[in-house]
């Protein structure tokens, strides 16, 4: 049986007439605080980063949590990374990829070509579907029971769509290769997309047969500050197709499909609404995300969308103060839907936000729990 807040959590979700707000996950970076909130004692986390993780979220009172990372905050010290390992996309002398040396925009090509196309198709040749109903309900069952009755656990990474593989490749040569070779990059997409249609039919059966929560979040960063990282007309010729059909299991399961958002995102609002999204989280609004207009925005179906409003955590959490972060929650809920919102932060909270701030939004989550209004 689910207890509140998990309970209060499933009827946003249903977009059913709540009297509080549930809390979305809390991802604090700051081991200190993580300790400080979940009422441990200093050290804790770093002994014991599932449990204190874990209790930290009891703390405070969230009620939805979809990406189980609990010891994604040893990736930091007390001033951010340290000692993290230059990858692809952060500061990698040298791309390697299955002893591909990706130097130029055609070795993406030939990587692609030579290994990933048929990686692809070799999976899907051997997808057990029954293998991966059973998989994704066990997982799920697993984590839920971690969490608790008092958090629900939502649906998190797998529903699978075709990604820009920037990661793999690094941006450069990634996305040079994207606009010269605009064939091979359609291609990519539509054998990921075929494989992960075989994927999310076993996902759409998981649903149903685990009785899983009717709420995914997806997540892919496909823009920063300026807008999407391609031109928006190649993504309605060659992605939107291929992730629109890929998503076709889910949407006949009645799943609310969530987007996570990472800079401004906003003229992919369309094209993601028309593909079956129902809702959107994460949201940067110093670059241009108007959470005003997107609230206005309707499901295909002409529902509120679902939304997971979150105090800014690159503006108002390290750089205000505690009025301000009371005012960015009052905002949210005045603006946001009266139907299906979250309240939390718009993503995970670094080291350096003072204390003050963490009070001031644990407090403001608690009172609108219960109620609508400060």
């Amino acid at each position: 049986m689910r207890t509140e807040p998990a309970q209060l959590a499933l009827e946003a979700i249903l977009q059913k007439p709540t009297l509080g707000i549930p809390t979305f996950w809390l991802n604090l970076m700051e081991h200190a605080f993580i300790e400080r909130v979940a009422g441990a004692e200093p050290g804790a986390y770093t002994r014991e980063p599932e449990e204190t993780y874990i209790a930290c979220q009891r703390a405070a009172g969230v009620s939805l949590l979809d990406q189980y990372i609990p010891e994604n905050p040893l990736t930091m010290g007390a001033s951010g990374f340290e000692g993290a390992r230059p990858t692809a996309t952060t500061g990698a002398e040298e791309v390697v990829v299955d002893g591909i040396l990706v130097d130029s925009p055609e070795a993406v090509v030939e990587h692609l070509e030579r290994v990933e196309f048929p990686r692809l198709r070799t999976q899907m040749a051997a997808f057990d579907e029954e293998s991966r109903v059973r998989e994704i309900i066990d997982g799920e069952a697993r984590l839920q029971g971690k969490l608790g009755p008092s958090i629900l656990k939502g649906g998190y990474a797998f529903v699978h769509f075709p990604h820009l593989p920037y990661t793999t490749y690094g941006y450069r040569n990634y996305f040079i290769a994207y606009e010269l070779y605009p064939e091979v990059m359609e291609e990519h997409f539509s054998l990921t997309a075929d494989l992960a249609l075989l994927n999310n039919r076993a996902a759409a059966r998981a649903y149903g047969e685990g009785h899983l929560p009717p709420w995914c979040r997806l997540d892919h960063d496909m823009a920063d500050g300026r807008g999407t990282l391609v031109r928006m007309e190649s993504l309605e010729r060659r992605w939107f197709p291929h992730f629109d059909r890929c998503l076709e299991p889910l949407r006949r399961a009645g799943v609310r499909m969530v987007w996570h958002c990472d800079g401004n995102l906003m003229g992919m609002v369309p094209g993601l609404l028309a593909a079956g999204i129902s809702g959107f989280q994460g949201f940067q609004y110093e670059h241009g995300m108007d959470y005003e207009r997107l609230c206005a925005r309707k499901t295909t179906a002409g529902d509120d969308l679902l939304i997971v409003a979150g105090v800014s955590v690159t503006r108002t959490l390290p750089w205000g103060t505690p009025a301000d972060v009371r005012r960015e929650l009052a905002w949210l809920v005045e603006k946001g839907p009266k139907r299906g919102l979250f309240l939390g932060c718009s993503s995970s909270v670094t080291p350096g936000v003072p204390w003050p701030n963490i009070q001031a939004l644990l407090d403001g989550l608690a009172y609108y729990r219960t109620s609508r209004r400060l």
